[in-house]
């Protein structure tokens, strides 16, 4: 049996998935523009891991528990959005630094606390209930019953890396100095703006 025609739907899918904007782009702008190219890609590496979260629960059938479990998935959203107004608050709580932009690099501790960065964007990512209901119908509609195991976990594995990919595409776009001095030109209000739409998002995903 053939599953590359099963393979291209998923890839797919998951293009059009990860390529529009959420949680998980907002974070890592936040990230590569605010401390720059390493914490960006270690927040895009946690997004990545993040997606592994999703393709081990689906394999592990736990995804038809949640679908069936209201009060469990409404958990889970209830997580998600309190994380990410978190991330919004502590954005919306930022000040204004104390001269321009091109004296105030990011500092070397900025850099050593990539474990943070990768973990931001790991729960981003795997608290997020959209993505939940992504992989699931991902995996009741798209992938067939018949798929073994091990194909379903290179499906994951790809969507993994691919979305490790892309957003790691996206660091290092958006961590260019030109690119990191037009959004630090008005400093506390570029975070102050990540906040409000970490806070947005944070509602939209209660009213999922």
């Amino acid at each position: 049996m053939s599953y590359w025609p099963e393979f291209a739907a998923i890839a797919i899918a998951h293009f059009f998935a990860v390529a529009s904007p959420g949680p998980d782009f907002a974070v890592v702008l936040k990230h590569s523009v605010s401390y720059g190219r390493a914490n960006g890609l270690a927040t895009s590496a946690g997004v990545g891991a993040g997606i592994l979260v999703h393709i081990f629960y689906c394999l592990l059938g736990v995804a038809l528990l949640i679908s069936q479990a209201p009060t469990l998935f409404m958990v889970l959203k209830y997580l998600a959005a309190l994380y990410l107004g978190y991330l919004g608050v502590q954005a919306l709580r930022s000040k204004p630094a104390a001269g321009e932009f091109e004296q105030a690099q990011p500092q070397p501790q900025l850099h050593q606390n990539l474990l943070v960065a990768f973990r931001r964007g790991f729960l981003t990512n795997a608290l997020n209930p959209k993505a939940t209901l992504f992989f699931l119908s991902l995996f009741t509609l798209v992938v067939s019953v018949q798929t073994p195991k091990m194909v379903q976990l290179g499906y994951g594995l790809y969507m993994a890396l691919a979305t490790w990919a892309w957003f790691s595409l996206l660091s290092l776009l958006l961590s260019k100095q030109q690119v990191r001095g037009f959004f630090n030109a008005k400093g506390f209000w570029f975070d102050r703006a990540i906040g409000v739409v970490l806070i947005v998002l944070a509602i939209q995903v209660v009213l999922l």
